[in-house]
């Protein structure tokens, strides 16, 4: 805060100062009351935000921290760890499986066509296919 901020308070708390002389017992008692209730209610609403915010920390039953237990010896944590990795695997074969099916499908059009064995390994055959495909 700077000096002009501080003496800008400092007269504000003058003037309040000196209005809560004038103001009735009666009417300090309620406001004391009133103060003492709204700070019950915000240290109430603090610890009920920390409890939502952070439930493993704060110890609610049932959670991890509460029963001892680190999240890492959670059954469901390492059952979707397990359900990751075998669909990565699943997909890898199904890939697998779908290129040595297409090798086997072009292997068989070749042994199925008229064209001799010899002529698909003739360089002079492999330069002309490449040509006609240009």
């Amino acid at each position: 805060m700077n000096r002009d901020e501080q003496e800008f308070a400092n007269k504000i708390k003058g003037y309040l100062d000196e209005s809560v002389r004038e103001l009735k017992p009666g009417t300090l008692y309620r406001l004391q009351q009133a103060r003492s209730r709204a700070l019950d209610a915000l240290a109430r609403s603090k610890s009920v935000v920390q409890t939502l915010q952070a439930p493993a920390l704060a110890g609610l039953p049932g959670s991890a921290w509460s029963s001892g237990k680190t999240p890492w010896r959670s059954a469901r944590l390492w059952i979707g760890v397990v359900l990751i990795a075998a669909t990565g695997f699943g997909y890898q074969q199904w890939l697998a499986y779908h290129r040595t099916s297409e090798m086997a499908e072009l292997d068989a059009l070749i042994l199925a066509s008229d064209l001799p064995i010899d002529a698909y390994l003739d360089k002079g055959f492999q330069t002309w296919l490449t040509r006609q495909e240009q």
